[in-house]
C-alpha cells in the first residue's frame, strides 16, 4: 500500500466516530428539531456582543428555551435578502470593522453573483471555514458509510473543478475572491499530495485556458475522485478525449484514461439533463450502467447546506449540526412583510419552501433564494430535501407559473424521447406581437438530425410541462392562450460563451435555466448568431421549431 493510500486508511479510521454518528438514525430523526435549536442558541450566544446582536437582543433570547426562544428570535429578526445586509457587510469588508454582524474582523470573503441580485460579498468567518471543513469530511464519511474504501481513493488523485483560487487583498488585509480561493488553503500536506490540478492551474480565472491546462495535467494521472459541476466535467472530458486522440492514442471514452475513477461528487445544477452525455463520455454508451458512483452535494457561499447520504435517493440530507440554523418559508409567502416559517422537522411534503439561513458568519434569517421540497421529514428519517428552483427564476408572463424544476424535468423527458445528449439550456417567454403568439421558448445545446426529431422533442417537452403544471395546461388548451413551444437549437458551448461575455464563466457561475424576461435568451441567441426574435408559429426555420 502506497503512502497516500495509508492517508486514506488513516482518514477512514479517524472518521469512525462520525460515521457511527451519521448512522444513528434515531438521533437525526427524533432529534432534528432539538439539534437545530441548539445551533440557534450557539449562534445567538456567539454573536450576542456584536452590533447586530445587541440591537436584536440576542443575549436575552438565548436565555429562553425551545419554542419561546425561536418565537422571540423571529419577532426580533426579520426575514431579509442580501440588500438588507449590504451596508453592514460593506463596513465589515471595506473597513475591516469588527463586531458588526459577527465577532471580530472577518478576514475572508466569498464573491459570488447571479442573475437576481448582482455581485454579492459573503463573509467567511473562521467558524464558517470550520463548517466547510466539517462538511468536506462528511462527504468522505458518507462515502465510507457505503462500505467503500478511502484507501482506494487516496491511492490515486483527487481532482477538484473549483473556481479561481486567486484572492484580492485590500489595504486592511481583507481577502476577497471565489469561495474556492478561500477554502483551498485548508488543503495541506499530506492531502495536498493527492490533490489536482495543482495551485498554479487552480489560480487561473480564464476557464478556456484553465480547461486546457487541466486536461493536459490530468491526462496521464490516476484520477480516482472528481468534484465539480457536471457541465464542466463534461467539457473537461471532451477535451481530454480529443487531446488523447491528437496524441495518437485512439481513445474513445474517459474510462480508458481513468480506469480507477470511483467517485464523482457533483452539485450546483441538476444532474439528470447531463446524465446521458456524462455516461456517453465515460463509457461510450449514453445508457451504460458502468459509471463511477455519484454523490450529490448542495454547497453555497453562505454555507454547505446538504449532501446525498443514500445512493440512488435524490433527497439530500440537511446538515443540521454544522453551526447553521435553517428555516423554510412557503414560496407563496416569500414577498410578504412577515412570512411564516417552519423548521426542518415541521415541514410538509408537497410544499415548496424558500431556504432561509442564520449562519456562523453573521447572516441572520437570510434568504438564500433556493426553492426546495422535502422528501423525508422527521421523525420518518433525517431531513432530506431537493432543490426545485430559485424564487426569482420562474416564467409567469401569461399566468403559466413555470418554475426551474418544470423546465429541467421536461428537458430530460424530451431528450429521452429522441435519444439526445444535450448540453446547457435556458427558457423564456415569447411575447405576442403582430406576427407572434404568446408562448414559451427553450434554447438548448442540441443539433437535431431531421425535422421529425425536432417535432418529437418539442411535443415531448410540451407534454412534460403539462404533466407538472395545471396552469400551463390551461393556457395551452386548444393552442388558444399559448402557442406550442419554440425549440431553438444552439451549438455546443453557446451558454458558456454568453456567460464568458458577461465575465461569469467558470467557478460557481451557473447557466440560468429560465427567466421571466428575454434578456438572457436573446443574449444567448446573439452570441450563437441566431436572430433575436423567434420565428413565427407557422414556420420551421433552421434551428427552431414551433
Amino acid at each position: 500500500m502506497g503512502w497516500t493510500a495509508l492517508i486514506g486508511a488513516g482518514l477512514q479510521a479517524g472518521l469512525r466516530l462520525r460515521i457511527d454518528e451519521l448512522n444513528d438514525t434515531q438521533r437525526w430523526s427524533l432529534g432534528a428539531g432539538r439539534i437545530q435549536l441548539e445551533q440557534l442558541r450557539w449562534l445567538l450566544r456567539r454573536a450576542a456582543d456584536t452590533e447586530y446582536g445587541k440591537r436584536h437582543r440576542f443575549a436575552a433570547i438565548a436565555r429562553l428555551d425551545g419554542d419561546p426562544m425561536l418565537a422571540a428570535y423571529r419577532a426580533e429578526v426579520p426575514v431579509a435578502d442580501i440588500d438588507a445586509f449590504r451596508p453592514l457587510l460593506a463596513r465589515m469588508r471595506d473597513e475591516a470593522e469588527p463586531d458588526v454582524l459577527w465577532p471580530g474582523v472577518v478576514r475572508n470573503w466569498a464573491q459570488t453573483s447571479g442573475t437576481t441580485a448582482g455581485d454579492k460579498f459573503i463573509p467567511v468567518s473562521d467558524e464558517m471555514l470550520a463548517h466547510n471543513r466539517k462538511a468536506g469530511l462528511d462527504i468522505f464519511a458518507h462515502y465510507a458509510r457505503r462500505h467503500e474504501s478511502l484507501s482506494h481513493l487516496f491511492a490515486g488523485k483527487l481532482l477538484f473543478l473549483g473556481g479561481s483560487t486567486d484572492l484580492a487583498v485590500n489595504e486592511h488585509g481583507v481577502r476577497t475572491g471565489d469561495l474556492s480561493g478561500v477554502v483551498t488553503p485548508m488543503i495541506r500536506w499530506p492531502i495536498s499530495a493527492a490533490h489536482l490540478p495543482g495551485r498554479d492551474i487552480a489560480l487561473m480565472s480564464d476557464w478556456t485556458r484553465k480547461i486546457e491546462a487541466m486536461a493536459r495535467v490530468c491526462l496521464d494521472a490516476d484520477v480516482r475522485f472528481i468534484s465539480g459541476m457536471p457541465s464542466w466535467a463534461s467539457v473537461l472530458f471532451e477535451r481530454m478525449i480529443s487531446l488523447a486522440n491528437e496524441q495518437g492514442r485512439r481513445v474513445s471514452c474517459m474510462r480508458e484514461l481513468w480506469p480507477g475513477l470511483t467517485l464523482f461528487v457533483h452539485g450546483g445544477v441538476k444532474y439528470a439533463p447531463f446524465e446521458p452525455r456524462v455516461r456517453s463520455l465515460w463509457s461510450g454508451d449514453p445508457r451504460g450502467d458502468d459509471i463511477p458512483q455519484r454523490l450529490e452535494v448542495y454547497p453555497a457561499s453562505e454555507g454547505f447546506i446538504a449532501m446525498q447520504d443514500t445512493p440512488g435517493d435524490p433527497g439530500l440530507r440537511l446538515n443540521i449540526d454544522h453551526r447553521i440554523f435553517y428555516e423554510f418559508v412557503p414560496l407563496e409567502e416569500i414577498h410578504d412583510p412577515h412570512p411564516s416559517a417552519v423548521t426542518c422537522d415541521r415541514a410538509e411534503r408537497g410544499q415548496r419552501y424558500v431556504v432561509v439561513m442564520s449562519t456562523c458568519a453573521g447572516l441572520y434569517r437570510y434568504i438564500i433564494g433556493d426553492v426546495v421540497e422535502f422528501d423525508t421529514i422527521p421523525p420518518d428519517g433525517p431531513p432530506r430535501l431537493r432543490i426545485v428552483g430559485r424564487h426569482k427564476h420562474f416564467i409567469n408572463a401569461f399566468g403559466e407559473n413555470i418554475i426551474v424544476e418544470h423546465i429541467e424535468n421536461a428537458v430530460v423527458e424530451a431528450a429521452r424521447a429522441v435519444g439526445a445528449e444535450i448540453g446547457e439550456f435556458t427558457a423564456a417567454p415569447v411575447y405576442p406581437d403582430a406576427t407572434h403568439r404568446a408562448g414559451l421558448e427553450l434554447a438548448v445545446e442540441w443539433t437535431p438530425t431531421d425535422p421529425q426529431q425536432r417535432r418529437v422533442f418539442r411535443d415531448a417537452f410540451d407534454r412534460a410541462i403539462k404533466s407538472q403544471n395545471v396552469d400551463y395546461t390551461t393556457k395551452r388548451a386548444s393552442d388558444l392562450g399559448m402557442a406550442p413551444p419554440t425549440i431553438t437549437s444552439l451549438p455546443d458551448g453557446a451558454l458558456h460563451r454568453w456567460m464568458q461575455s458577461r465575465g461569469k464563466l467558470g467557478g460557481q457561475h451557473k447557466a440560468p435555466r429560465c427567466a421571466n424576461h428575454r434578456d438572457i435568451i436573446d443574449g444567448v441567441r446573439a452570441v450563437a448568431g441566431i436572430a433575436e426574435t423567434p420565428a413565427s408559429a407557422d414556420a420551421v426555420p433552421a434551428g427552431a421549431v414551433r
